[in-house]
């Protein structure tokens, strides 16, 4: 996150739908809020270790894109 950026200020507002309807039911919209937070500190401490352990920094950021580009939708 950039300076100034809380936790808080990442988790998108909205979680759009494939109608472009944001998701509004609030049990749906908890799991979403929970999952962010725990996929962001799940990335943060593989992030860090990696770079501590000498990975390059501009390397990491790509391995971890190119993970998220690799996940499949279950609807496929």
């Amino acid at each position: 996150m950039g300076h100034g950026e809380s936790e808080d200020d990442a988790i998108p507002a909205i979680w759009p739908q494939p109608d472009g309807q944001p998701v509004s039911c609030r049990e749906k919209l908890v799991v979403l809020r929970e999952n962010y937070v725990e996929l962001h500190d799940v990335m943060r401490d593989a992030f860090e270790d990696a770079i501590l352990m000498g990975v390059d920094e501009a390397q990491m950021r790509r391995i971890l894109t190119e993970l998220v580009n690799r996940m499949r939708s279950p609807h496929a």
